[in-house]
Formats: structure tokens, sequence, C-alpha cells
């Protein structure tokens, strides 16, 4: 496997039905935290660890996101005339000029497998990161960048991993596995969202993956596992025959914006520190 990550996809296809109405015609992964849009921070996740390639697997109506990441001449030449130069810094540095950006079509809502699958021929036999926009991961260093740092040391993939309580299992794939250094773990199996009595652990994957170029012949060959999708878990699975596969306990907070609690959490705590609304904001809190 190449040693340098230079790619992510992320799979941005989903309907975000847990949103409606908001979701009708707005994709999910646009929805704001403060002043930023979900992708954004995951796109700003991705460049930290030194990615500079940004594959987006879409669907239909996410053409906001395209935009988003495109260049906005009338908005440029606007703030450039009125001499707003921090505005105009602030919008020319969602996409930096060494950063590529390129968008795939998810024919069908088959699957986060089938979603990284779309991507194969962009990737070819790289190792390559997939971010799920939806898990806003907030860490002094950030998350991906600390899977990359791990994935240099270790040349293996490498899947980013939390505690969770035993009534939360059936909401995550679980890991099987032994603790193989600081926070990291050798992986002999993984299952897609089991009952609490049959969990094999308490660690579940969350929405971090560095991996081999070979998931996408493991893709290829399993069968529709839960809801009828191709799971990338039950392909993760079929790797570790052929390959050793790690999980690593990462260091911050995650918020999971797929839902309205977690988003709102979000909210609250980027606010918060957020320089031009904090104090504020903080202040509006306690009055209620």
């Amino acid at each position: 496997m190449n040693t340098t990550i230079t790619k992510a996809v992320f799979p941005v296809a989903g309907l975000g039905t847990r949103f409606l109405p908001a979701t009708k015609a707005s994709p999910k992964e646009m929805l704001n935290v403060v002043d930023k849009p979900l992708i954004q921070y995951a796109v700003e996740e991705a460049m930290a660890a030194g990615i500079t390639e940004m594959i987006f697997v879409t669907g239909r109506s996410k053409r906001a996101i395209e935009d988003h990441f495109d260049k906005a001449y009338e908005l440029e030449a606007e703030l450039e005339a009125k001499n707003k130069q921090d505005l105009l810094a602030l919008v020319r540095s969602i996409k930096p000029s060494h950063v590529d950006c390129v968008y795939v079509r998810q024919p069908e809502a088959l699957g986060l497998g089938h979603a990284v699958l779309c991507a194969e021929k962009l990737i070819r036999d790289e190792a390559f990161a997939v971010i799920l926009a939806d898990d806003l991961l907030d860490g002094k260093v950030p998350v991906m960048k600390q899977m990359v740092d791990k994935y240099q040391h270790y040349r293996s993939s490498i899947l980013g991993v939390e505690k969770i309580s035993p009534e939360q299992s059936k909401s995550y794939g679980v890991i099987d596995g032994k603790l193989f250094d600081e926070r990291i773990y050798k992986l002999s199996g993984i299952v897609e969202k089991p009952a609490p009595a049959d969990a094999p652990s308490n660690m579940g994957v969350v929405g971090r993956y560095i991996l081999s170029s070979r998931i996408f012949d493991h893709i290829k060959t399993i069968k529709p596992g839960a809801g009828g999708e191709l799971q990338l878990t039950d392909a993760i699975q079929s790797l570790l025959s052929q390959e050793q596969v790690l999980a690593y306990e990462y260091e911050g907070v995650r918020y999971d914006c797929g839902s309205k609690l977690g988003y709102l959490k979000a909210t609250v705590d980027f606010a918060l520190r957020h320089p031009e609304v904090k104090d504020g904001f903080s202040e509006f809190l306690k009055t209620r």
C-alpha cells in the first residue's frame, strides 16, 4: 500500500430523512453548525491530514455541495469591490488552490459499501480515507490526522472507534479484537449492528476509515446485508481474510450530527467558542 494518504471519499448521497423537512431540497451535509456546513468541517479535517483530493459520492439534489466548493466569481468580485478582504479570504479558503474536488454519482442508495465502490476508478490501487460528514469529530489534533499518522506507522487499514454502551450496539459496527498497542486494536472480526447480547466488544466504529484498495474486491463479492444494502462492515470482515486490519480509539469528541440531538449539541458547543458569538450566546444561555 502507498504510504501517503492523498485521497478521501465522502459518501454524501443519503437522503437525510431524519432531518425532514429541512433536507427535502438541501443536502443534510449542508446543515450549518454555527456558520459552516458539516461537509466543510469534514473536508477541513481531511486537509489537516494532508489529503488533497476530495472525492464526493453524490446523488440527486446534491448540487449545493458542488456549488459550495466551486469558485463563486460574482461573490468574490462583489467582496473585492467593497474591499471586504477578510470575507474574501474566508470564501477563498473553502477550497484552497492545491485541493481538488471530484464528484461521482451513486445511482441507487445501495449502502455505504456501494457508495465507496463508486469511487474505485478514482482511487485505483491507493490506500484512501473514508469520511462520513454526519460524524463531526472534534480533537486537539484532527482525528483523520491522528489516523493518517497511525497508518504511516503500521501500514494497515485502520478504523476509527470509540467506546459505546451496550444498548448502542444496534447502531454501530462493533469490532472484535485485542489491544495491540496504545489505543490500537488488532481486529479478528467486525459485526454490523449486533444486539447487545451478541456484541463482541464495547468498541463501535465511527465514520472514519483508512482502507486498502483491496477493499473494492471484497465489496464486489459480499451479498446485501442489513437493510438489503452492501455493508462496508461486511466487506471489512471479508478483507480480514487477506490482510491485517486495525482499529484506533481516537482522541476527541464525536457529535452524531445525523441525529437532531447530536446536531444541537454540536451547535451549542461550537457556538460557545466561536469568537463572534460566544460571549453573547453564553449570556443568553444563562437566562434560559
